[in-house]
């Protein structure tokens, strides 16, 4: 019986390097798609450790229930999709993900962050967690620059911590020094830069 599975973590918990080992796994012996949005390569699923593979590029007025479905008639069959970067995905979109598995009996590996920058839930996530048969969370375990447990991702501006603005911020070029940064739920909730960052600030 094939299942939906949810895979999640903070920013360099590893998420779309599992994503590339399963589908290259999968892929090995069985049809497959990987799928991905606003990842940091235009038309990949690319890692942090420099690996990538060419992935179809989704929107979010995709149907995603009829995309595995043409896929699946064109090959003869699908067995699996593998989805990079689920939480920018549309709740309609995740319930579409459920219809491929319960109608097309394909396996679904979805990745996504838990939380944006605001410390809530991305609407994507959310109905991952609702819908989805497995829930996992990666165990690679990233750290604050403090040395605690990573909880949050931080987005900063010009240097400084944000905490309102738009969820998918979109780099046009005309705005500020967009970065964001892991940090444990203290210093994300103060707004806490590293002691030298904040150093290098002062005399700047």
């Amino acid at each position: 019986m094939a299942t939906l599975s949810f895979y999640f973590g903070t920013m360099g918990a590893g998420k779309s390097t599992l994503a590339l080992q399963i589908h290259h796994n999968l892929g090995q012996t069985g049809s497959g798609i990987l799928i991905t949005q606003h990842d940091r390569e235009a038309d990949a699923v690319s890692s942090a450790l420099g690996v990538s593979a060419s992935a179809t590029v989704i929107g979010p007025d995709h149907d995603l229930f009829a995309i595995a479905k043409e896929e699946a008639a064109g090959r003869g069959g699908l067995d699996y999709l593998v989805c990079d970067e689920a939480q920018f995905y549309s709740p309609d979109q995740v319930e579409q993900l459920a219809l491929v598995v319960d109608e097309l009996d394909a396996d679904v590996h979805a990745f996504g962050l838990l939380t944006d920058f605001r410390g809530r839930l991305f609407s994507g996530t959310a109905r991952l967690l609702e819908v989805a048969d497995q829930r996992n969370e990666l165990q690679v375990q990233s750290r604050c620059w403090c040395g605690e447990l990573a909880t949050h991702n931080a987005r900063l501006i010009d240097g400084n911590q944000v905490y309102d603005g738009e969820v998918v911020l979109v780099d046009d070029g005309t705005t500020a020094d967009v970065t964001y940064e892991l940090r444990c739920r203290k210093h994300w909730m103060h707004g806490t830069a590293a002691p030298q960052v904040e150093r290098l600030r002062s005399v700047g």
